[in-house]
């Protein structure tokens, strides 16, 4: 399996399992470095051993912010966002204000959004999780409009904590919704090779699994 096939698979390795210990860390980086994959996102207190096991390493590093709720203050989200970055992760996934979203507060939705990015700065790229399952395809229309107004660069689907994960029908209404420049993270349930193929079509740019290694094992499978 070459490294352009790999990557065209757009696999995030994802070890944000509150147990993740850093035997995991270990297992998670050698799988992602020996697959060449587009890259890890771990809990916050593993981000800078991480980063030092990745080395030099081609496979970027995220982490989570607000996770897995979102509800966290906004302050506490931008100091989140600050540590990251200070030990090497260039990649965050945060989870905007559901409540708030769900409560009508659009301004308040988008300046929580816009905190975290601007706290990212120049260095790092945010991906805003919708946590869709909680959501109505009108709710879920409005974040994706509110998370690109806010300078984000992905919406993403789920944290992969909520009763559902990505479908198929939100990653078209999401890939729908947003410019052609922000991009779409599927996550949440996608376990198969064959669920990762349905989620491509659909339409993402990224995918986060943690049924990563058997993914991988059936499409070297596939190819011979």
């Amino acid at each position: 399996m070459t490294p352009s096939v790999r990557r065209a698979l757009r696999l995030e390795h994802r070890l944000t399992q509150p147990n993740a210990s850093l035997a995991d860390l270990e297992a998670a980086v050698a799988l992602a470095t020996s697959h060449e994959l587009s890259g890890l996102t771990v809990s916050p207190w593993l981000v800078k051993s991480a980063k030092r096991k990745l080395g030099r390493s081609r496979v970027t590093l995220g982490t989570v912010i607000g996770f897995p709720h979102g509800s966290n203050l906004t302050a506490t989200k931008v100091f989140e966002a600050q540590r990251a970055l200070e030990q090497g992760a260039v990649e965050l996934d945060m989870v905007l204000q559901i409540g708030l979203l769900r409560s009508g507060l659009t301004d308040d939705v988008r300046v929580d959004i816009a905190a975290v990015v601007a706290a990212a700065g120049d260095g790092a790229l945010v991906k805003v999780i919708l946590e869709n399952a909680y959501l109505t395809d009108d709710e879920k229309v409005t974040g994706c409009r509110l998370a690109e107004d806010a300078g984000a660069a992905y919406v993403k689907t789920s944290t992969g904590y909520a009763p559902s994960g990505a479908t198929l029908d939100d990653l078209r209404l999401m890939r729908a919704t947003v410019s052609p420049h922000v991009k779409v993270k599927a996550a949440g349930g996608v376990r198969t090779l064959d669920a990762l193929i349905d989620c491509i079509n659909a339409g993402i740019d990224r995918c986060g699994a943690t049924a990563t290694a058997t993914i991988i094992d059936d499409l070297r499978s596939r190819q011979g």
